[in-house]
């Protein structure tokens, strides 16, 4: 299922991405129905910054879900990787113990909108490849992904006005 947001913020390119991509400022993020995630790795290369996070959903499921988890927890890895010069990156996500049947991948822009303002647009896709279930999974996952990349974005627009 396709998604896309997009965020505006008085900050340039580079200290979006830094946000973005530091472990620290990430590490303590309070998002809807997650529990703080755990840094898995932190890696710079020159302007190009890597982060992946693992994170556990802690919300409540709906029957049709808790079926097909049976139980187990619902933990995932997102990587991020964005050049910090020039706003192009790319977002992933892999769910755990689940063999690649559910996964996304998204495109990260970050453009200069004016001397100190830039815009973000994250645009990509969610499937879970379970079938009978996958689409409605899909359908009732997205939203929540939309909303905590929102939460995310008002939290780097609150650092960035300190």
């Amino acid at each position: 299922m396709h998604f896309e947001r997009e965020h505006d913020f008085a900050g340039s390119v580079e200290q979006v991405a830094m946000l973005m991509s530091d472990d620290g400022f990430q590490s303590v993020l309070d998002l809807p129905d997650l529990a703080r995630p755990d840094v898995v790795a932190h890696d710079v290369d020159g302007t190009v910054h890597h982060l992946r996070l693992r994170y556990e959903y802690i919300g409540q499921l709906d029957p049709i879900a808790q079926k097909v988890v049976g139980g187990r927890k619902i933990t995932w890895v997102q990587d991020l990787r964005i050049d910090a010069a020039t706003g192009i990156g790319t977002l992933g996500f892999t769910a755990d113990g689940v063999g690649g049947r559910a996964d996304g991948s998204a495109t990260v822009t970050i453009s200069a909108t004016g001397d100190a303002s830039c815009r973000r647009v994250i645009d990509g896709d969610f499937r879970i490849k379970i079938p009978l279930v996958g689409g409605k999974a899909e359908k009732a996952i997205v939203p929540g992904l939309a909303r905590r990349l929102d939460v995310e974005a008002e939290a780097v627009a609150a650092e960035l006005a300190r």
